[in-house]
């Protein structure tokens, strides 16, 4: 079972989920342009939240986009701080060579993830417990198990 939690919202077009028990909300486009190819470009949602403490909002590419037009977000996952107030724009990266992207009103051009976040106290330590993994770096785990 899904928790909700309400979000004060200033939107024309307010996000919204597709299928029941999705995790994203879509977030849609307040206004039109064009993404010529390997060009990225801000576009504005007209979505203003109120995220309340201890939440945070994080701004996620649309797989179907990505996967059919090269389309992403270019700061995935962009985060929308608990204390913002202002529109959520979203940075979009055409990263097909060829096609341009044309972006129109309230096309759905990104997700927006709300979770809980914990604001971490660091603490100086000599040492680090030891891991399975311990200190070994990208690509350490292999490409096939």
């Amino acid at each position: 079972m899904s928790q909700s939690i309400e979000i004060p919202i200033r939107a024309e077009l307010p996000p919204a989920y597709a299928h029941p028990g999705d995790a994203g909300a879509d977030l849609r486009a307040s206004e039109a342009l064009v993404i010529p190819p390997g060009h990225r470009a801000l576009v504005g949602t007209g979505v203003s939240i109120a995220l309340p403490e201890g939440t945070a909002a994080f701004v996620v590419p649309r797989s179907g986009l990505a996967a059919k037009r090269g389309i992403t977000v270019l700061n995935s996952p962009g985060t929308v701080d608990a204390g913002y107030r202002g529109e959520i724009k979203v940075t979009l990266l055409n990263t097909d060579l060829e096609e341009s992207f044309e972006v129109a009103v309230g096309d759905r051009i990104a997700q927006l993830i709300i979770m809980p976040v914990y604001r971490a106290e660091f603490v100086p330590v000599d040492d680090l417990s030891e891991s399975a993994r311990g200190d070994a770096g990208f690509g350490s785990t292999g490409v096939r198990d």
